[in-house]
């Protein structure tokens, strides 16, 4: 796609392409971490999963997001992921909320990673259910679907991103994904400690 037609393209086809590096550097780290070889393992993704929708889910508030995302309620995993970390006995981590000075359009593309991150989650879903015998009742809620299923829930989202209204703030809301996906990276350093294996294996 060049850079004059990606300027004319959707909202959601300009999220897709220009955060496509980072989405490619999560499956690196989530490689790296191996978070379904065991169970203490998983719990430290489910901890990054607790950490980054308690930032998602505080931009809720945001009246600019709720204009934009009329279902914000049925969003958000915090409270399952909290579920799980009591299901697996592993402490529920304490940081401070990093989202305290986003706001809208850039809050949404918070949203965007948090949303999409729920499609992939069905992958993830089954190899947690068969690696670690856990599934979406105990030790796995934050993967699982939404009640309505993950297609039509993340439909409806892509929808409002592509409203008219949000047409001229496209490159704000890019920004914002780009600093999420960049906080679930630091996330994933931080609970996994791969910043010592990286530094180890360079």
């Amino acid at each position: 796609m060049s850079e004059t037609s990606t300027r004319h393209a959707p909202l959601s086809q300009r999220l897709k392409h220009e955060t496509a590096p980072q989405h490619e550097q999560m499956h690196h780290l989530m490689e790296k971490a191996q978070p379904f070889s065991s169970r203490a393992q998983y719990a430290k993704f489910v901890a990054v999963q607790y950490l980054f929708q308690r930032d998602v889910e505080h931009l809720f508030d945001d009246p600019a997001v709720q204009a934009a995302v009329s279902d914000l309620s049925e969003r958000g995993r915090a409270t399952d992921s909290q579920a799980d970390l009591n299901d697996l006995q592993a402490p529920v981590p304490q940081e401070p909320i990093v989202t305290q000075g986003v706001r809208a359009p850039e809050a949404l593309g918070w949203l965007y990673v948090s949303e999409g991150s729920t499609l992939g989650a069905a992958f993830l879903l089954k190899e947690v259910n068969e690696k670690l015998g856990l599934n979406s009742e105990f030790g796995a809620r934050n993967l699982a679907a939404y009640p309505e299923g993950r297609a039509k829930t993340w439909k409806r989202f892509v929808a409002a991103l592509d409203a008219p209204e949000l047409a001229d703030v496209q490159d704000r809301v890019i920004a914002g994904a780009l600093a999420a996906y960049g906080r679930f990276g630091q996330l994933l350093y931080t609970q996994f400690g791969l910043d010592q294996v990286t530094s180890s294996a360079a």
